[in-house]
Order: structure tokens, then C-alpha cells, then sequence
């Protein structure tokens, strides 16, 4: 079959799939239990020899439905959904890692995956962050027991861009697991196969979901990474073909032992609001494009932080890897300037932590999503008590400036 675009696969996929009655999206299949005539194919269920749903903490044909949509986008083998990005990220590491095992992550790190990576550390898994945007840096951190490299593929909130291919090359080279959290981006704009990754991470309440309506959260298996070589699965987990034993583990040790279940409402939510997903990125990035460039030359703005900006330090690395530049920017004020008094004076931008909106929304960072870290470690993000983060979203791009012009003067 000739391979299809990105968004007609995407609206097709549920009626590709022979859904009940002739719908166009999957149904939601509320339903906890599921029954079978012969209890020895409830067996053969429960022994992975053969397809089929047990207990709706683990699988429902709603969430499978959008799982085969999430790995279509992700060019991947399969995925596993979750009730959140986090839940995702950490059900994924408990479930492949072991005390004494050596984790590197870059320092530019969203403020709760942060703080999951030092929980880590108090459970004998030894996290060593350090500056992703060089592959050196990643080098010189690897030791004999590192088992994964993590990263962002745009860092939030100072949009600092991993040497996502030098990291991928290595971690080839090495034997190692390379995750990368696609969320920042979408797999609209990158797919982290392209560049060597074993898993994706996407939080599907971002721009997949898109509305604000939905959690959930992904990780997708893109196929790369040998698990016949990696010493931390299973016996039982290797009854199939190889390149499953992964996600199969993350699956039952992740998702079925700790419990962090996407139900089939959410599901569907996140299916819908997926198939525009290409059309309001696309926006969202001429939006915040244009915003930018607004700032930058603005007298009350000391510092804009985004990819789209040739004077941004990765400015390249994202030409040449992403379909576009994001939806997220940040500020730094000028002193004197208030950002409270500045978010305050909006109108059509909305104080709110999420993003990935249809709607512009912004927050004064230091006081809020990375207050927990202390002065010390977001200074070392480059964070400072003036930036604010803002996700720009769907509005007319002149209703959005006219906040701006309004706010900063």
C-alpha cells in the first residue's frame, strides 16, 4: 500500500480498523470486565499467546484504538498510553530500570520530571543531568552501568535544543536507550526515530489532545533499540518477537503493576482532538513566530527565548531537524518591569499553567512550575524571577500583539 500523509492516516485510521456499526471514530467502551466463552482463551490472554483485553486497568479497545494512532504518528512498532506525560515517563523507567543502574539526563529538564529524576536518585538510580545541546557533555557522563540517555527536544521553558542526532549516534554506539519527550514538539513537527531514538514520550494532554479537555500521556517504541542485549527484561517477557520485549514490560510492569490507567473518555478526547493536530501547530507556530520577532525588537523585553529567532543558539540545529519551530516562547523583562503587572494587563492570553492550547496561555515561571527547584538550580537553567513562558496559541495573530503592545507599555 503507498505510504499516506501524516494527517490522512491519522483521520482514517479508526475506520480502517473495522469499527462497530461503520463509525468514523471509535467508540468508548466503558467497560471494566471482559468476557470469554472459553475460559482457555482468557488463558492464552493472560500468557501473551494471544490478543485480547483482561481488565480495563491494562487495555480497552478505546485506548488501543488511539495507541495505534499514536505510534502511526510516531512511525514506531507500538505504545503504550497512560493517565499522563508523567505517568508515562516514570511507569516507563521503574519498569526497564534497577538500583545501580546510571541514568544521563540533560539539566534543561521540565520542573516535574526534575523532581521524578530525584526520586530516582533517593531509590538507587543514579541520574547524572548535564548540557544535552553537546553530545560531549552526554559522552563524558557515560559510565559502566548508564542504561538510557534522556532528553527534551526543546527544552522548557528556555528552549534550549538537545544535539538530538550526536546523542543519537552515540547511544547507538554505546548499546544504550535512547528516550527523547517529543511533547514540545509533536510528532507533526519531529519524529525522534529520524535521529536514533529507542522511545518517544509524548504528552497527549499537550497539542495532541490540544484542547485542554484530556490527560494522558505516551510512549512509543520506534523499533531501533536491540532488547536481545539489554540485561534488565524478563524471562516472561520474552515469549515474543524481540523488538516487543520492551514495551511489552513496560506494558505489564509499568502500566499494569502501577496502575496508571488512561480511561476510554480520555482516550477518545485525545483521538478527536489529534486529527487537527497538523493544522493548529502549524498556526500555533506562525503565531509565535510572529510574537517573537514583536519582542525582540520591544525595549521592555530584555531577552526572547525561541527557536524560530536566528539569534537563538540552536537556531540551526532546529531548521535542519523540525518542521517548525514551536508554540513556545519565553521573556525575560527588563528590571523594573513586573511580570505579574505585565500578565495581569492581558486580555485574550490566559494566566495558566498548561500548554499546547488551543488558547494562548502564560506563566511567570520562577514563582510557579519551577519554584520547587530553588533560585540556585534555575539559575543554572538560565531561569530567571522575570521570565515568563507562554504557549501561543490559535487567535489572530494581530488580537495577540495588541495584548503584548498593550501589556508592555
Amino acid at each position: 500500500m503507498t505510504k499516506k500523509g501524516f494527517n490522512t492516516t491519522n483521520l482514517h485510521s479508526d475506520r480502517r480498523d473495522n469499527p462497530e456499526h461503520g463509525v468514523l471514530h471509535k467508540a468508548i467502551h466503558p467497560s471494566v470486565a471482559y468476557g470469554y466463552e472459553d475460559a482457555r482463551e482468557l488463558a492464552e490472554v493472560f500468557q501473551g499467546k494471544r490478543a485480547g483485553y483482561i481488565y480495563g486497568r491494562q487495555l480497552n479497545p478505546t485506548v488501543t484504538a488511539l495507541q495505534n494512532k499514536i505510534t502511526a504518528m510516531e512511525e514506531g512498532i507500538a505504545t503504550a498510553v497512560f493517565a499522563t506525560g508523567m505517568a508515562a515517563i516514570a511507569s516507563t523507567m521503574l519498569s526497564l530500570l534497577r538500583a545501580g543502574d546510571h541514568i544521563v539526563s540533560s539539566a534543561f529538564l521540565f520542573g516535574n520530571t526534575n523532581s521524578l529524576f530525584g526520586t530516582f536518585q533517593n531509590l538507587g538510580i543514579e541520574v547524572t543531568f548535564v548540557d544535552a545541546t553537546d553530545v560531549v557533555e552526554v559522552k563524558s557522563a557515560i559510565k559502566e552501568n548508564t542504561r538510557l540517555v534522556f532528553v527534551e527536544t526543546i527544552a522548557n521553558p528556555v528552549t534550549q535544543i538537545a544535539d538530538l542526532a550526536g546523542i543519537g549516534a552515540l547511544c547507538k554506539s554505546k548499546n544504550l536507550i535512547f528516550c527523547v519527550d517529543n511533547t514540545m514538539t509533536s510528532p507533526h513537527l519531529f519524529q525522534p526515530k529520524s535521529v536514533g531514538a529507542s522511545f518517544s514520550v509524548n504528552s497527549l494532554t499537550k497539542y495532541i489532545g490540544g484542547h485542554g479537555n484530556a490527560l494522558g500521556g505516551a510512549i512509543t517504541d520506534t523499533g531501533l533499540f536491540d532488547w536481545t542485549s539489554f540485561a534488565n527484561i524478563y524471562e516472561n517477557y520474552k515469549n515474543q518477537d524481540s523488538q516487543l520485549w520492551g514495551i511489552t514490560q513496560v506494558k505489564k510492569k509499568g502500566l499494569r503493576d502501577i496502575g496508571a490507567s488512561l480511561g476510554p473518555e480520555a482516550a477518545h478526547h485525545l483521538a478527536v482532538g489529534s486529527e487537527t493536530l497538523s493544522l493548529r501547530m502549524n498556526q500555533a507556530c506562525s503565531n509565535a513566530q510572529k510574537v517573537a520577532e514583536f519582542c525582540a525588537q520591544h525595549p521592555k523585553v530584555k531577552q526572547v527565548y525561541y527557536p524560530g529567532l536566528p539569534t537563538h543558539p540552536q537556531h540551526g540545529r532546529a531548521k535542519e531537524l523540525f518542521n517548525g519551530f514551536g508554540s513556545v516562547m519565553s521573556i525575560d523583562l527588563v528590571d523594573g518591569v513586573d511580570c505579574f503587572d505585565v500578565l495581569n494587563a492581558m486580555d485574550n492570553i490566559v494566566s495558566s499553567s498548561n500548554l499546547g492550547d488551543t488558547r494562548t496561555l502564560a506563566i511567570p515561571v520562577a514563582h510557579t512550575i519551577y519554584y520547587e527547584m530553588g533560585a540556585e538550580r534555575r539559575a543554572s537553567m538560565g531561569i530567571s524571577d522575570s521570565m515568563i513562558r507562554f504557549s501561543i496559541g490559535i487567535e489572530e495573530v494581530e488580537d495577540l500583539l495588541a495584548d503584548f503592545k498593550k501589556a508592555l507599555a
